[in-house]
């Protein structure tokens, strides 16, 4: 005797399944922006300290800027407008990633919620039917 599983049961099965992908998907996209800031943040790190070193040189020195797979000489001041630019734009792509996470945390909150919310909403109808 085989017994055909409700229309109810047959969505949230499907409301399952699909967060389930969502869930799978969402923690792919975090841990590549997790590594995407860790990388920036190293980055950023890295032009700090060398920005620091250039401060530190007298301003006689030759410095170079590195272009592409060449050097062309420049001047302190030059090289350390250069480095502060980098920075700026690397906070502002770290920025974009931390709101890039934030959104996706959020819509998998949201689709935890509407799922508990049928799961809920499944109950109470299941409780109405009268036996």
């Amino acid at each position: 005797m085989a017994v055909t599983p409700s229309p109810a049961d047959l969505e949230l099965r499907k409301a399952f399944a699909e967060m389930q992908i969502k869930k799978i998907d969402c923690s792919k996209k975090i841990r590549v922006l997790d590594i995407q800031i860790d990388t920036l943040k190293k980055s950023k790190q890295r032009l700090v300290i060398t920005e620091n070193e250039v401060k530190n040189l007298p301003s006689e020195t030759n410095v170079y800027a590195s272009i592409g797979r060449m050097f062309a000489l420049s001047t302190l001041p030059e090289i350390s407008t250069d480095l502060t630019t980098k920075q700026t734009k690397i906070d502002s792509m770290i920025v974009q990633c931390d709101n890039n996470k934030s959104y996706l945390l959020k819509s998998l909150k949201e689709q935890e919620d509407n799922l508990r919310e049928l799961v809920q909403q499944k109950k109470r109808d299941a409780d109405a039917v009268p036996k």
